[in-house]
């Protein structure tokens, strides 16, 4: 399944937020999206996920246009973890996950025995078993993330897309949500805050730098400190980690 945006361009009130963005992601690929705050990171991303419809280019699902597939074909194709995820009414750890199964039901069908069965698994695989009758809104933020990541991955979708799942988490969750998701080996367009998450999981970075896109490649030839300095203007030193065999990120601020 692989992703590719096609000079998407998109503005708000007359104001240009991300401007000719073309970008790739190859099956199987892990790929996050990394850049300072207004450069037009969730913007690209609702523009793929059809929350927002471009001003002009598209985005396209092997060859297929996204804007012109069935709110249900779409589903299927692509599932997604918003960064905001506010909920206005409560429903159990299980109901929230299962809604991820919305594409394969019938209307008026119920649950099928394939839908328990892949709601459970996915509750299991991101440590929520036993968790079914809980209450959504009584779970911990990380609570709350792994159940979003479990109602996306029910969706069973070669495609996901992430933006900043790992947003406003412990150091502990985030590890696991990233372990989680490395784990599923799905095409992955991730929206990532912290450079050393990025620098441990993603296969190819792209960073953006005001509405465009700015530099891809791997994280060793993109979390360079030349490329923190122009994007966040922190001087860095970048140093091997032997037990991971990925780069760490040591920020040096002025004190």
């Amino acid at each position: 399944m692989k992703l590719e945006t096609k000079g998407i361009t998109y503005s708000i009130d007359g104001k240009l937020i991300i401007d000719g963005i073309d970008i790739s992601v190859k099956e199987g690929e892990f790929v996050g999206i990394v850049g300072p705050n207004g450069c037009g990171k969730s913007t690209l991303l609702k523009n793929i996920y059809k929350v927002y419809t471009p001003d002009s280019g598209a985005a396209y699902i092997d060859g297929e246009e996204i804007f012109k597939m069935s709110n249900k074909k779409t589903a299927k194709k692509m599932s997604v973890m918003q960064q905001e995820n506010l909920v206005d009414f409560d429903m159990t750890v299980y109901d929230m996950a299962m809604l991820g199964r919305f594409a394969y039901q019938k209307m008026f069908s119920g649950d099928s025995d394939e839908d328990r069965e892949i709601v459970l698994e996915y509750l299991k695989e991101v440590g929520l078993e036993g968790y079914e009758k809980r209450h959504f809104l009584s779970l911990s933020g990380g609570e709350k993330q792994r159940t979003l990541l479990a109602r996306a991955l029910s969706q069973k979708a070669p495609l996901i897309i992430l933006d900043e799942p790992t947003n406003h988490l412990d150091i502990g969750y985030q590890y696991q949500i990233m372990n989680i998701l490395k784990r599923q080996k799905l095409t992955t367009l991730c929206c990532v805050h912290d450079l050393n998450i990025a620098a441990t999981y993603c296969d190819r970075i792209i960073l953006m730098k005001k509405r465009e896109v700015f530099k891809i490649g791997t994280p060793r030839e993109m979390l360079t400190s030349e490329n923190i300095k122009e994007l966040f203007h922190i001087d860095t030193q970048i140093i091997e980690n032997e037990k991971t065999g990925s780069i760490n990120i040591i920020f040096l601020p002025e004190l």
